[in-house]
C-alpha cells in the first residue's frame, strides 16, 4: 500500500502546557503512524533556517525568538494523503478559526502560538523532515 509522509512539530507553547501526550493521541487515533519523533531545542540559527521563506515578513523576529523559548517535539508521520489529512487535522493557523476537534482549537493560544506546525505540501513535507531526521533516524 502506498502511503506518504509528512512534519509536524509540537511548538514550545504546546510543549510548556504540557500537550504532548494529548496530541500525539490525537494524531495517532487520526491514522497516522509515527515513523520519526523526537525532543529537541531550535537554535536561533535552526529555526532562521528552518522559516526563512518568511524572512522579509514583519513576524519573523518574533517567530523565531518564539521557536527558540523552549523545546519542540518534531515527528515524522505516515498515512495515505498524510499532509492533507494532517493539515485537516490540526486546523486554521487562527485558533478561533479552526474548527472544533482540530488540534488548534483545543490547544492554541492564538495565531502566533498555535502548538503545532505541519508542512503544506509534499515538497516541504520532506525538506522539513530532512532538516530534523537523518534518514537512518525515519522507520
Amino acid at each position: 500500500m502506498a502511503t506518504n509522509r509528512t512534519f509536524t512539530m509540537i511548538k514550545p507553547d504546546a510543549v510548556e502546557d504540557g500537550h504532548i501526550g494529548a496530541i500525539l493521541e490525537k494524531i495517532t487515533a487520526s491514522g497516522f503512524r509515527i515513523v520519526a519523533m523526537k525532543l529537541t531545542q531550535m537554535t536561533k540559527a535552526d529555526a532562521e533556517e528552518f522559516y526563512a521563506i518568511h524572512s522579509e515578513r514583519p513576524f519573523f523576529g518574533e517567530l523565531v525568538e518564539f521557536m527558540t523559548r523552549g523545546p519542540i517535539v518534531a515527528a515524522v508521520l505516515e498515512k495515505d494523503n498524510a499532509v492533507a489529512d494532517f493539515r485537516t487535522l490540526i486546523g486554521a493557523t487562527n485558533p478561533a478559526e479552526a474548527a472544533d476537534g482540530t488540534i488548534r482549537k483545543m490547544f492554541a493560544k492564538s495565531v502566533g502560538e498555535n502548538a503545532v506546525h505541519g508542512s503544506d505540501s509534499d515538497e516541504n513535507a520532506a525538506i522539513e523532515s530532512a532538516f530534523h531526521f537523518s534518514g537512518r533516524e525515519m522507520f
